[in-house]
């Protein structure tokens, strides 16, 4: 898999009490990611963009939430969430633009 793709599966940080507790109790990291990714192709990337070993790699398709627009419902569109878990001894700092 080339750079270009494995640059493009991370979306986001998920920056919420939960993963910040997670973050600093298990050294776990929360991402919101592609919807078609793998847990492969979502380690490759964060060990790539951040330069950190992973350990292992949990997924969770959020689904989305179903919304009133006036007289119309809508629909929130789904999106998977990667809970990121580091090896000892490695961080992610996301307050250094």
């Amino acid at each position: 898999m080339n750079d270009q793709k494995l640059s493009t599966i991370i979306t986001s940080p998920v920056i919420s009490e939960k993963s910040t507790i997670a973050s600093d109790t298990s050294n776990q990291f929360v991402f919101k990611v592609d919807k078609f990714a793998t847990k492969p192709e979502i380690k490759k990337a964060v060990e790539l963009m951040f330069n950190v070993e992973v350990a292992a790699v949990q997924v969770a398709n959020m689904k989305g939430k179903t919304k009133r627009f006036g007289k119309i419902m809508g629909k929130r569109s789904d999106w998977k969430k990667a809970y990121v878990r580091l090896k000892p001894g490695h961080d992610i700092d996301f307050t250094g633009a």
